[in-house]
């Protein structure tokens, strides 16, 4: 596409899930610092669409009878969103005579709420935020009954609570979280036989990177350039041993014996055992750790290492970017948010003073086109040009998991790719078409669109459907999509039609979808 939208435009589909006319408006208004500044500030008690639609979402709960449980067939509330995890961790219990089904409810229930917030939320930031990092801090909830019990504390008090505060504290808040314990493994390293995956995770994933990998190059921590001084360029495996046997004791209350008749509570908190830890010296990315430290030291020693590494701050700001600008986000932005990033590492705000400098820097408004919408923000942006009161459903959720992007469900701790080429391939294609019919057509009951009641008299077809166009859009996209579109289905776009022309609302709603899925609607 030749032109790019307006600045108002581009930024709403990157930072938001896509315009509306009200949101247009007001950052129009407030000018663009202005808008992002209140968004980086956002108060909860006057997201009042969220509120009042929360309560009123209902997921299908079906399973068949069996030998241990009746059959059920309800629509249920969202009942474990806002409650502790110790109230419903029989769920993870996998002696407990439970549906499977059941023990998924969790992990639906905070799918549902996200599907929500991106199409209602007025913090539409935060909401972009969070779902960045959900997917820098992986879990897969769909096939762990544990961290499907897990999620809503994971995303309520973790994710949520610091997407954009401080980067250490959300390491920490990330490194004693139930989901991330279970996920990783750590649950169960003990001293002696430290368990290696949250440890290789937290370097190559969470902080400093793959590219601070340097292994290949190294087998011994003291000939990595700088590790001498304190300073290491990158890790090698040493590291990572190292920082697992540090992580040993860092565990979950889940009923596990202690010996001596004694055992942890079933509640699913964190918990930290002494007596699991391997509490002899250390040495990691060039430091030395006395043995014996104060109970947890050892692992919030390594927190600290990797997250003051300047490894970390290229590679987490470079992901920022990524998700917010472009596949390769340019080296100049990249470098600026690293300073940022840097200057505010002791700020409670650090990373949403980052977000900030990548918003308002001059690259974000010179590569419109460089990203494409995932299958959540089609839904949510799709929701926000046409008006749907976007009610999700648990059949909108398993259509979102059949277009690959499996809220909370992907199975490997990297996350979901972050790049145009992924989520462009053809059978993905097909199914973000699928999507918009379907959201038109109204086929999981997620609301109704009724295209007519934008008529304000007689009109022609092709004048509708352009209309439509811009209203997608949010701008005039420089494309006759939708000749062709009219062409393709056959209609005469001089026809004219009257709002209570029959069968109008139908033919208009294929309309609409068709014309959302022209390139210009999915890109950003």
């Amino acid at each position: 596409m030749s032109a790019a939208p307006p600045l108002p435009i581009i930024a709403l589909n990157r930072l938001a899930f896509g315009p509306t006319a009200e949101s247009v408006a007001e950052l129009q208004k407030a000018g663009l610092k202005s808008w992002i500044d209140r968004q980086l500030a956002p108060d909860d008690s006057s997201d009042i669409d969220v509120h009042e639609r929360l309560p009123s979402v209902r997921l299908l709960v079906k399973y068949p009878a069996s030998e241990k449980w009746p059959a059920v067939n309800d629509s249920r509330p969202l009942l474990h969103l806002d409650r502790p995890t110790d109230s419903f961790w029989s769920l993870a219990d996998g002696h407990n005579p439970i549906a499977g089904a059941e023990r998924q409810m969790p992990w639906l229930e905070v799918a549902a709420a996200t599907l929500l917030r991106a199409a209602h939320s007025r913090w539409q930031l935060r909401e972009v935020l969070c779902d960045f990092w959900h997917n820098h801090f992986n879990v897969d909830a769909s096939r762990n009954h544990m961290v499907s019990a897990a999620l809503p504390a994971y995303d309520r008090d973790v994710i949520r609570a610091h997407c954009l505060g401080n980067f250490r504290e959300l390491l920490e808040a990330v490194a004693t979280s139930a989901a991330m314990l279970v996920y990783l493994n750590n649950r169960s390293s003990r001293a002696g036989s430290a368990n290696e995956n949250y440890a290789r995770e937290l370097l190559e994933l969470h902080t400093l990177g793959r590219g601070a990998y340097l292994n290949t190059l190294y087998d011994r921590w003291r000939d990595v350039p700088g590790a001498t001084e304190g300073h290491p360029q990158g890790y090698i495996d040493q590291d990572v041993y190292e920082a697992a046997r540090a992580f040993t004791g860092w565990t979950i209350a889940d009923g596990t014996g202690l010996g001596g008749g004694m055992t942890l509570p079933a509640t699913g908190a964190f918990t930290y055992v002494e007596a699991w830890h391997d509490g002899y010296q250390k040495r990691v990315l060039g430091h030395e750790f006395d043995p014996f430290q104060a109970p947890m030291a050892d692992g919030r020693k390594v927190l600290d290492l990797v997250a003051d590494h300047p490894a970390t701050a290229w590679n987490v700001c470079t992901r920022l970017a990524c998700r917010l600008v472009a596949d390769r986000p340019p080296e100049s932005l990249v470098k600026a948010a690293v300073q940022v990033w840097i200057e505010n590492r002791r700020r409670p705000d650090q990373i949403a003073r980052v977000v900030r400098a990548i918003a308002l820097s001059r690259e974000f408004a010179g590569t419109w086109g460089r990203k494409v919408k995932r299958p959540l923000e089609v839904v949510a942006s799709f929701t926000h040009a046409t008006g749907i009161d976007l009610i999700p459903t648990s059949g909108l959720i398993g259509e979102l998991n059949n277009s690959s992007q499996r809220l909370f469900g992907w199975a490997a701790p990297n996350g979901h790719p972050d790049n145009m080429a992924y989520w462009l391939g053809g059978s993905i294609m097909l199914r973000r078409w699928s999507l918009l019919l379907g959201l038109a057509e109204d086929r999981w009951k997620t609301g109704v669109l009724t295209p007519s009641e934008h008529l304000s008299g007689p009109s022609t077809i092709g004048a509708v459907a352009r209309e439509w166009q811009r209203v997608l859009a949010g701008w005039e996209p420089p494309d006759r999509s939708v000749d062709v579109i009219l062409a393709g289905m056959r209609i005469d776009p001089n026809a004219r039609i009257m709002p209570d022309s029959k069968d109008i609302d139908a033919k208009l709603r294929r309309i609409v979808a068709y014309t959302a899925m022209a390139p210009w609607f999915h890109l950003r």
